[in-house]
């Protein structure tokens, strides 16, 4: 089975902040995502890793000027110096969580030259923290409408004109079943570049649960393929306690 982790800014909801770890160690995790860190103090996030074991898996980069603002920028033309004055300002941040994975969001209606904008943005930051380790995600066109990184080929094109080590492939079954309609598929197809997974049923990005991807099948995939980073539960839970919605952690 692959290494599960758990992403608070989804699951343990019902509880506040800081115990949300303690609640994801309890459930049999080793490791968490918080999508956006930044709306607490890095020491209450740090405090939390030691004091449960875990490892933060990923975290995303700020919206803009960590205003609350809509996230994903990377490929927004005209906007590199903001860009690379949030960024800046994240890598200082995250000096003391110290994230495995930073997902660098590309953003909306960008308009002509995104590509471009995007590889030269992704280029800048890995160049500029060449030992953190950073990822781009396809996100779908029904949650996610006007986003420029909406299909996987583009993802993989992308990746091989930012031809960085320390830059490389998210990939989601939630997201990779609602675009391509084969989330398994796309694992075959695009897995060997990803740095990190996560899981979602669809079409509510609900928990793993029989349906259009068959979850025990993928997690085999995975398996199969050598993959040795984690899988990440970033879903919606259906009930209101998360640890009702884990049974397919068991799965095989």
């Amino acid at each position: 089975m692959p290494r599960f982790a758990a992403n608070i800014s989804h699951l343990f909801r019902e509880l506040p902040y800081a115990e949300r770890f303690r609640a994801a160690a309890r459930a049999g995790f080793e490791g968490v995502e918080v999508l956006y860190p930044y709306e607490h103090p890095a020491k209450e996030t740090h405090r939390g890793l030691l004091a449960n074991g875990l490892d933060l898996i990923l975290i995303n980069a700020p919206p803009p000027n960590y205003a609350g603002g809509t996230p994903g920028y990377a490929a927004i033309p005209g906007g590199e110096e903001r860009f690379r004055s949030d960024m800046r300002r994240m890598l200082r941040f995250v000096g003391e969580i110290r994230p495995g994975l930073i997902h660098v969001m590309a953003g909306y209606d960008p308009g002509s030259g995104a590509f471009e904008t995007f590889v030269q943005n992704l280029q800048w930051l890995a160049d500029q923290a060449p030992a953190q380790r950073f990822t781009i995600e396809p996100l779908n066109p029904v949650a996610q409408p006007g986003y420029f990184l909406n299909d996987y080929q583009l993802a993989t094109d992308i990746l091989t004109a930012v031809a960085r080590d320390n830059v490389g492939l998210q990939y989601d079954s939630y997201h990779a079943q609602m675009i391509h309609g084969d989330a398994a598929g796309i694992w075959e197809r695009f897995g060997a570049g990803a740095f990190h997974a996560q899981i979602g049923a669809v079409p509510d990005r609900s928990e793993p649960a029989p349906g259009l991807i068959d979850f025990p099948a993928l997690f085999a995939a995975i398996d199969a393929s050598g993959y040795s980073g984690w899988v990440s539960a970033e879903y919606t839970p259906s009930r209101a306690n998360t640890a009702d919605t884990l049974d397919w952690m068991s799965w095989k």
